[in-house]
């Protein structure tokens, strides 16, 4: 029970700036075994997100009620994915040999091609959310952070680290899933699906778990062919590319099917 304990901790003090360490003092090994509970963090992140949309879609419009509901997850990871992203962007838009590409992931600083990529992917998830029915919002805000979380915690599974432990960001490399790690991964990440699913009686949605699972497995060829494996911006790109994903997806069920 301690273990599953400080793994849980270790899953929303890494995923997270809430003040979960003054819970506990995790040792350092069980970050290693954070990505499969990477979807279960997507219940708080997601389900704040919900939150704030509904309480603010209350008294406000719907477009400034989505811009909130988008700025809470930010608040609440430190921008921890769209960092990833926008050096993601950056080193595989301006490198061209593996030692390059990253190089330019591991500089702080954002260039064009992160600017970019981030100007695009809000404009696209403010667009397509905004598309959705209003009373749809809450739901696909909590299915899309937990399924894209879900779905890219395999990248441990399928590509090895490219860099070594002591040129990583965090300090840490992440451990292979389990079978177990498998199953704990998959429940927190399809759960929220299953769920809406049954209560809209449409296996339509099959599709927005499809569409993603696809740009998620040409990311990882991607990273396989470029640089030999992944890295923590690689993690986080794989999320926000295969969110976006989600909601396209998403959206055009609801413009053609409802």
């Amino acid at each position: 029970m301690k273990e599953a304990g400080y793994r849980i901790l270790a899953a929303f003090i890494f995923f997270t700036r809430l003040p979960f360490w003054r819970i506990a003092n995790v040792p350092k090994e069980y970050y290693k075994r954070v990505v499969p509970l990477w979807s279960m963090t997507g219940w708080l992140t997601g389900g704040i997100m919900a939150g704030a949309f509904c309480v603010a879609s209350s008294f406000l419009p719907i477009s400034i009620s989505i811009i909130i509901a988008i700025i809470s997850r930010l608040l609440i990871t430190g921008a921890l994915h769209e960092d990833g992203y926008a050096d993601f962007c950056d080193g595989f838009g301006g490198g061209v040999s593996r030692e390059r590409i990253l190089e330019i992931m591991k500089d702080s600083h954002i260039g064009s091609y992160g600017v970019i990529g981030l100007i695009v992917y809000y404009i696209l998830i403010f667009s397509l959310i905004s598309s959705l029915p209003e009373t749809v919002i809450p739901y696909a805000l909590i299915m899309a952070d937990t399924y894209s979380k879900f779905l890219c915690s395999h990248i441990v599974n399928f590509l090895p680290y490219a860099r070594k432990e002591n040129e990583a960001k965090s300090k840490v490399i992440y451990n292979r899933m389990s079978t177990h790690d498998i199953v704990t991964s998959a429940f927190f990440g399809l759960l929220p699906i299953l769920i809406y699913m049954y209560k809209v009686h449409s296996y339509l949605l099959i599709i927005p778990m499809i569409v993603p699972m696809l740009s998620v497995m040409f990311l990882f060829k991607m990273m396989h062919d470029k640089i030999k494996g992944y890295t923590g911006d690689c993690c986080g790109a794989a999320f926000i590319i295969s969110e976006t994903f989600f909601y396209i997806a998403l959206t055009a069920i609801y413009q053609e099917a409802f």
